[in-house]
């Protein structure tokens, strides 16, 4: 009973988050369907595109395993990676909330001091993680078979995406023994889940194709990848079952190797040792925002790094991807409809500067949401006692957000240049790049005030809001232009209405708008945050 007492608290924490994460899932499973059915819906078509995807498989990198032309197996190409990595993003993130971060908070202390003792919790967040899993997969069903799609391959690939979000669940409760703080627990489990993502893109790119180049026989690498299994048992193709018992073993193994862990340990303590800081600070931290670059920058240097990988294959991928556009107009046609009136080259650009405005959006809102954590453990407190007005510690953090933003767009426009320069294309990308860039600084930079402006008014939902608006808006610039979103709906994401290069000029599109809500987003935070009270505790 002391059990399901703490689920119900844990439901009653999250439960709106666990609906947008879930709910949001299936509604882009069923939104795949429509958008296939409208981009692709002649089979002549998807056997094209399949042919081509086999005679460069450098793009499996970012799709999943190629298993006919069928609807549903076509499908699951396209979108299972995807629907496996919300689940998974979902349960890495649950898992660390009510682990590390209680121990971080000593609400956990307080709980093992109960009757309940200090293992419940732990098996409370293995059943909500679970729970939460169940649900994503019933719904992801459901919405495959709400479009008519066959009932058996439906449950499989629902099922799928909820087992690899089972062993993420794993990935981050064994993340959450090995690392001393919340913020270190999250970003071992991010690393592990895109490393295993790659994982999976390599081992597909690097498989053989049939001799009707219509599926894909995946290399070993795929198999030390979840996401691999989950790819592998062949949606509406096969229906192979046994990769999901795999799914099912791994997070076993995980789960139990975290509760081994966490009897090896105090509460409180982690096995990795925490680094110790200088006896005497440095003159950065002599002011308010050198302290805010102090405790960020690590992170920062994450995204500038993914920033980096992004442009280089803007560029570096650009003649390959030219090249299936040629052979497929249905590919054309889709890059054309994310770069307006460009080149392919340029759509091609549009589309993984894209993905650099996410992971510079993604910087931002974790420099705010530091601020938030800051509030919660009581450390703001510190600062704010001395001459330090709070509207300028707010200030701090949102500028360097913008630091952030800038540096991470800095960095996706140098891999774009070393991308021209390796693959020899046209100098004329990196003027490209650089307006894309600029788009996308404008558009991570509603992002950071939409974030500070929650953190202001609601600062408990500050991390599940930055983050769900970052995600909601990423699926659709990302899928928007791929799956023929209304345009009243794909225009909703700031990553949508950047502007961008077209031929010789830029279409400006939305700048005026994405000024004016930076603009009214950065002074309301400020102005709002001179009455506002600290608001201490998880």
């Amino acid at each position: 009973m002391r059990t399901l007492a703490l689920w119900g608290q844990r439901l009653r924490r999250d439960w709106v988050q666990l609906l947008l994460w879930t709910v949001g899932t299936a509604a882009l499973a069923y939104a795949a369907y429509i958008g296939v059915d409208q981009s692709y819906g002649n089979e002549q078509d998807r056997v094209a595109l399949l042919a081509t995807v086999m005679a460069n498989p450098v793009i499996l990198l970012f799709r999943g395993l190629p298993s006919g032309a069928g609807d549903g197996a076509f499908i699951a190409f396209l979108i299972f990676p995807w629907l496996a990595i919300l689940a998974s993003f979902m349960s890495s993130f649950l898992a660390v909330r009510h682990t590390r971060t209680e121990e971080e908070t000593g609400r956990m202390e307080l709980v093992s001091a109960t009757p309940a003792s200090r293992w419940r919790p732990a098996a409370a967040t293995i059943l909500h993680g679970t729970a939460a899993n169940l649900v994503l997969a019933v719904l992801t069903a459901l919405a495959f078979l709400a479009v008519g799609l066959p009932a058996d391959g439906a449950w499989l690939v629902g099922i799928a995406a909820g087992a690899v979000g089972l062993v993420f669940l794993g990935v981050g409760l064994v993340a959450a023994q090995l690392m001393r703080t919340s913020r270190g627990a999250n970003s071992v489990s991010v690393a592990v889940l895109i490393t295993t993502f790659l994982l999976a893109g390599i081992g597909n790119a690097a498989g053989t194709p049939s001799d009707d180049l219509q599926s894909m026989q995946s290399s070993w690498l795929t198999w030390l990848s979840p996401f691999g299994w989950g790819e592998n048992t062949r949606g509406f193709d096969q229906n192979d079952w046994p990769p999901v018992a795999l799914c099912a073993g791994a997070a076993v193994v995980l789960v139990a190797a975290a509760l081994v862990l966490q009897a090896v340990r105090d509460v409180g303590a982690s096995l990795v040792p925490e680094r110790h800081g200088r006896t005497d600070a440095g003159p950065l931290l002599s002011s308010t925002t050198g302290l805010v670059w102090r405790l960020t920058y690590p992170s920062i240097i994450g995204w500038a790094i993914a920033g980096i990988l992004a442009g280089l294959l803007a560029t570096s991928l650009s003649s390959v991807v030219e090249q299936m556009g040629g052979d497929n107009p249905a590919v054309a046609k889709v890059l054309e409809s994310i770069s307006g009136e460009g080149d392919l080259a340029q759509g091609v650009l549009v589309t993984f500067f894209v993905m650099l405005g996410i992971f510079a959006s993604c910087a931002a809102v974790q420099t705010v949401a530091r601020a938030r954590q800051e509030e919660a453990h009581g450390t703001a407190e510190i600062v704010l006692a001395q001459p330090v007005p709070r509207v300028r510690w707010l200030a701090d953090f949102v500028v360097v957000g913008f630091v952030a933003v800038l540096v991470v767009v800095a960095s996706g426009i140098a891999g774009a240049a070393i991308g021209t320069a390796a693959a020899g294309a046209e100098a004329s990308l990196v003027r490209d790049a650089v307006v894309s860039g600029a788009g996308q600084v404008l558009a991570a930079s509603v992002f950071l005030v939409l974030t500070a402006l929650v953190f202001v008014l609601v600062p408990r939902a500050t991390i599940p809001a930055g983050w769900s608006l970052v995600m909601l808006a990423a699926i659709i610039g990302l899928f928007g232009p791929l799956f023929q979103f209304p345009d009243a709906v794909t225009d909703a994401s700031p990553f949508s209405v950047a502007p961008i290069p077209i031929g010789d000029s830029v279409d400006w599109r939305g700048v005026w708008w994405l000024i004016l809500a930076i603009a009214l987003g950065a002074a309301g935070s400020l102005a709002l945050m001179r009455r506002r009270e600290l608001a201490t505790g998880g």
